[in-house]
């Protein structure tokens, strides 16, 4: 999965009440092209999903956080 993709992933699942700040982060995060830019708003986006629990967002975290890793 792509960090495109696990965002995705947060905003259909926007009714979930501990996904409140981060679906417009990941909103902002679908539209960014791979780079320095989109591993900052993976940052933003694992901050805010912490309380998110359940297969799906097991897996969107181990994406954004492989994805925070990288450099350049």
């Amino acid at each position: 999965m792509t960090p495109q993709e696990a965002m995705r992933k947060i905003v259909e699942n926007r009714e979930e009440k501990s996904l409140n700040w981060a679906v417009e982060y990941a909103r902002y995060g679908m539209g960014l092209p791979f780079g320095e830019e989109l591993r900052v708003q993976c940052l933003y986006v694992l901050n805010n999903i912490s309380r998110w629990r359940g297969e799906v967002a097991k897996e969107v975290r181990e994406t954004l956080k492989a994805y925070s890793k990288q450099r350049g």
